[in-house]
C-alpha cells in the first residue's frame, strides 16, 4: 500500500546557494545567472521599499490571533507595522520579480508595489518572469531597452 503524504499548506521554494549567495528559489538563481551572463549589473534584495506606513490603531478590536488561534478578546490599541516590500532584484532602470506560485498576500503586495513604483519611480520598469522562458526574454526586453 502507498502511503499517502499529507499536504502542507503553501508551495515552499527551495532555498539555493550561488556564488556565495542564498536565493530564495531556484527561478531567482536563474534570473541571476542570465543577468550575470548578459552583463546587466543589478543588486539581488538590495532595496525594500515601504509601501504603507505604520501608525497607532487606537480603537478597540476584538479579535483571534492573526493564525486564528487564542482568546476572542480586544486586541486594539496597538502599534500597526509599515507594509514593505523586497523586490529581488534592483537597478537603476528596471525591478525584477520571479514569481513562480505567489502566495495569498502576494497579489495585493504587488498591486501597492505597482501603485508605489508609479508614483515615486516612473522611470523604473517592472518585469515579473514566472517561469525561466520568461527569465529569458526579460533578459532580452532589458537589452533592447539599453540600446
Amino acid at each position: 500500500m502507498k502511503k499517502r503524504s499529507k499536504k502542507r499548506g503553501p508551495v515552499r521554494a527551495k532555498k539555493v546557494v550561488c556564488d556565495g549567495i542564498q536565493f530564495a528559489s531556484g527561478l531567482e538563481r536563474y534570473m541571476y545567472l542570465a543577468l550575470k551572463k548578459a552583463k546587466i549589473k543589478s543588486v539581488y534584495e538590495g532595496q525594500t521599499y515601504v509601501l504603507q506606513d505604520g501608525f497607532e490603531f487606537t480603537n478597540d478590536c476584538y479579535e483571534k490571533q492573526s493564525n486564528g488561534k487564542g482568546e476572542y478578546k480586544n486586541r486594539g490599541n496597538k502599534k500597526i507595522l509599515n507594509v514593505k516590500y523586497t523586490p529581488d532584484f534592483v537597478a537603476n532602470t528596471f525591478i525584477i520579480e520571479c514569481k513562480g506560485r505567489a502566495n495569498e498576500s502576494f497579489p495585493m503586495r504587488w498591486k501597492m508595489f505597482k501603485k508605489h513604483v508609479k508614483e515615486n519611480l516612473p522611470h523604473v520598469t517592472l518585469y515579473k518572469p514566472q517561469n525561466q522562458k520568461d527569465c529569458d526574454e526579460t533578459i532580452q526586453l532589458i537589452l533592447k531597452q539599453d540600446k
